[in-house]
């Protein structure tokens, strides 16, 4: 199916960090794109796994006090996502001067080094993000030739391909979501790398996988918490951990988890409260 559900939360008085917040515990109970502004955070889901009560809960319980939450949610009928990023929401972006990333629709489109075409449906991500930026940058500073890489919640695949063209082989690229997964699928081919192997699933599917030299995942902090263990036994002895999709605070939550696997912090960066870590396994 291709329906969704728009949520819509106007929040009084309204901040960049309470949207912020919003979408995290949102991200967390299945929603995939928010669009904030001065007043409040439009976000989505799939119609089928709208709960009244689960966004309920997360206002009732909300962190922040003296905060007004005003709640509708509207049912949106499928339609040609790509249509509606092209008019509303996805516009070229250039990381570091070095990575372009823009749709097949877009036009006058700036000349880097690495050129990303990602067509997306419904907000399986375009780069746009702080975290998706920060891991592309830090992927820009690495030596990937004949590395081997897996990429958890590959979304559009967009890591997943710049690894690839950054020499990285082979690569993996593991997403749950079947809608995502065809379009990271699409993407792939689109780029001209058919070589990476995208896969349906979640972190179980890392059992049938080779160990890789560098495992990614941007996804958030519950997610990468409890998979931990599966994400270590998926990485060789000196292997690197870019892990993102959470807030600085949660760093040392998610280092813990890791210390426990024989995963080392080493550094991390930070873009707007949202954090990327880095761990080197022992």
């Amino acid at each position: 199916m291709n329906d969704y559900r728009e949520l819509r939360i106007n929040v009084s008085p309204c901040s960049e960090t309470i949207t912020d917040i919003l979408a995290q515990f949102l991200s967390e109970a299945g929603y995939e794109s928010f669009v904030a502004d001065s007043e409040g955070l439009t976000s989505y889901i799939k119609n089928e796994l709208f709960d009244s009560t689960a966004v309920n809960e997360i206002v009732k319980n909300f962190p922040l006090e003296n905060i007004t939450m005003d709640v509708s949610d509207t049912f949106v009928e499928g339609r040609d996502w790509n249509s509606e990023w092209e008019q509303h929401y996805f516009k070229p972006i250039i990381v570091n001067g070095q990575c372009v990333i823009h749709s097949s629709f877009h036009k006058d489109i700036p000349k880097a080094e690495y050129d990303i075409v990602i067509d997306p449906k419904m907000a399986f991500g375009t780069g746009h993000h702080q975290t998706t930026s920060l891991i592309i940058e830090r992927l820009l500073t690495m030596e990937l030739n004949n590395k081997s890489i897996i990429d958890m919640g590959t979304g559009t695949g967009i890591l997943a391909i710049l690894a690839a063209m950054r020499g990285a082989n082979p690569v993996e690229a593991i997403e749950i979501d079947p809608m995502a997964h065809i379009n990271a699928v699409e993407n792939v081919k689109l780029n001209g790398h058919p070589e990476i192997d995208v896969i349906l699933g979640d972190a179980s599917a890392l059992s049938n996988i080779q160990p890789a030299d560098i495992l990614l995942a941007n996804i958030n902090r519950n997610i990468i918490v409890g998979d931990m263990e599966s994400y270590s036994k998926a990485l060789k002895s000196g292997g690197t951990m870019i892990l993102s999709g959470f807030y600085e605070e949660d760093i040392p939550v998610v280092a813990q988890a890791a210390k426990q696997y024989g995963l080392k912090q080493t550094d991390y960066t930070t873009r707007d409260r949202w954090a990327s870590l880095s761990l080197k396994k022992s």
